[in-house]
This record gives structure tokens, C-alpha cells and sequence, in this order.
């Protein structure tokens, strides 16, 4: 009985330095010439509801980045929302995505076939919000994240790549979204075990320059746990 004991023991050991090993082997450590931003850094915000998390960007600068570098997704987006300040958006299966506006609504058969790669492509989901997206999200973790001028260009570029578009370069509206003034994309990419939602917003953030650990991003609180420790960033809190 005990050297049963003293074998589990030792295996539950060597799988915690495997796991451990991982991590450390696939953090990406960012670049310090992107992040942290100086006085000219722009804000987007990272927003998590505990099984998913999206990133909020301020509508003007994504007009004026899409017209500046000719970014003809975000040019849309940002006028078909040019009534809100902030637009959300989040990345995932279509079939599940689009199935599950809550936990309650939760399939196991959809996300079988969305984690196993089965599913019927990608979306994105796009929100308009006209508050700081503290107040909006108030029951959820969210997070200011202050880049710089080109961390944000390289960031936004990577929603821009995205959008699935048709032949004049336009994003493709696929109905309402899940809540508020909000609609679904067709997007690219495809979604799997090892590229969530959650992995969406991290390489976006990594493009940014932010340290992310994709091992730790499969969950929002992994992501939201990676952001603070090696970031440094904390919770928004509403007033």
C-alpha cells in the first residue's frame, strides 16, 4: 500500500514538472519595444465572463488606423458602429459560438465538435458599446491594457486578417449577435482544442508586444492569471 502510494506520489510529481516545463517552454515573452506603452499608448481592454473572453477597442482609433492603412474590415466596422464609442470583439466556432449566448445554453455534442475540430468554421462577434466598458461588462473581469501607437496598429491589423471577406474585401454579416447592438462575421481561422476563443485574444495581444503564455490561454482565467503576473495589469473596477 505504500509503495503504491509513494509511486502515485512520485507520478503526480513528474507530471506537475512536465506541465510547468510547458508552460515555461511556450511563454512568449512579448517585445519591450511594443509593451509596456509610454504617455502616447492607447487603450484596449481585455473582458472575460469566466468561459470567454474578447477584447473592447475605441471605435475612433480603429476608424482612423482602418483609413490610415487602408484596412478595409475595420473601415466597415467602424462605421456600421459609428454610433458607439467601443467595439467588442470575440473569435470562436461558428455552430457553438452562435449556439451559446449563455452558460445555460451550454451543448456538449457542439463543443465536442468545436474542440475536436469539427466544426463549421469561424465567426466573430462584434458589439457596440456606447459606455466604458467597466460599466458595461460589470459582472465581468476586465482588464485595461495601455499599448503602444504600433502595438495597436499590429494588433488591430490582426482583427483585420480575421474577418473572412468577400470579393470586394467587405466582411461578411451573418445576423445578430448573441447581446446588445451586436452582429456575427464569417471569420478565418479554425477553431480547436489548441486554439480557442482565448488563444484568439491572446495572439492578438502578443502581436501587440504582451508577454502570453498559450498553454495558460486555453481558459480566461489562465489568460487573466499570465496578464497580471507577468504584465503587472489589474482589475478595472466600475466607480
Amino acid at each position: 500500500m505504500r509503495f503504491a502510494w509513494r509511486t502515485g506520489l512520485k507520478g503526480v510529481i513528474a507530471l506537475l514538472f512536465v506541465l510547468v516545463g510547458f508552460i515555461v517552454l511556450t511563454a512568449r515573452h512579448g517585445d519591450p519595444k511594443l509593451f509596456p506603452a509610454g504617455r502616447d499608448g492607447l487603450e484596449v481592454v481585455f473582458v472575460s465572463n469566466g468561459y470567454h473572453s474578447g477584447l473592447a477597442l475605441p471605435r475612433r482609433q480603429v476608424a482612423n488606423l482602418g483609413s490610415a492603412k487602408g484596412l478595409p474590415a475595420l473601415i466597415s466596422i467602424a462605421s456600421r458602429f459609428q454610433h458607439y464609442d467601443w467595439v467588442e470583439f470575440g473569435w470562436g466556432d461558428a455552430e457553438f459560438y452562435r449556439a451559446t449566448p449563455t452558460p445555460h445554453d451550454f451543448n456538449w455534442r457542439l463543443a465536442w465538435l468545436a474542440l475536436t475540430g469539427q466544426g463549421q468554421g469561424s465567426v466573430l462577434h462584434v458589439v457596440g458599446l456606447d459606455e466604458e466598458p467597466e460599466r458595461i461588462f460589470a459582472a465581468a473581469d476586465v482588464v485595461r491594457i495601455r499599448l503602444s501607437p504600433e502595438g495597436f496598429s499590429r494588433l488591430a491589423q490582426k482583427i483585420e486578417e480575421s474577418f473572412a471577406t468577400d470579393g470586394d474585401r467587405r466582411p461578411q454579416e451573418l445576423g445578430p449577435g448573441l447581446y446588445g447592438p451586436s452582429l456575427f462575421y464569417k471569420a478565418s481561422g479554425h477553431f480547436n482544442l489548441f486554439h480557442v476563443c482565448n488563444h484568439w485574444v491572446a495572439d492578438l495581444l502578443d502581436a501587440a508586444g504582451v508577454p502570453t503564455t498559450p498553454a495558460l490561454s486555453i481558459l480566461p482565467a489562465g489568460l487573466l492569471a499570465d496578464l497580471t503576473w507577468r504584465s503587472g495589469l489589474k482589475l478595472a473596477r466600475t466607480q
